[in-house]
């Protein structure tokens, strides 16, 4: 299945590339890579991480990876990359904000 980043994803992943290379610049590009790589293989398994509690009926799912979290919709013939997020980040408060 394609995976299809939203510009809020690739927006995080510019933010967390830019805040590692402040210390490695080396390790910020590999790292960034390495999530990239790991995001896209979502297209293979799609449905393997299950929906976020509490939050099923938005159809958001979350992959770790690392001290990271992919949130992601499976869509008909895509895989949409909603968010890549650091996982101390309260994203609760990002991906469903209260009226």
């Amino acid at each position: 299945m394609k995976v299809v980043f939203s510009d809020a994803a690739k927006s995080d992943l510019t933010a967390i590339g830019n805040y590692i290379a402040e210390d490695n610049p080396h390790r910020a590009l590999s790292f960034v890579k390495e999530l990239h790589t790991a995001t896209l293989a979502l297209g293979d398994t799609p449905r393997a991480y299950p929906l976020i509690p509490r939050y099923e009926n938005h159809g958001l799912r979350r992959r770790p990876i690392g001290n990271y979290s992919v949130f992601y919709q499976v869509e008909t013939d895509r895989v949409l990359i909603v968010h890549i997020l650091h996982a101390a980040r309260d994203y609760e408060r990002l991906l469903f904000p209260v009226p």
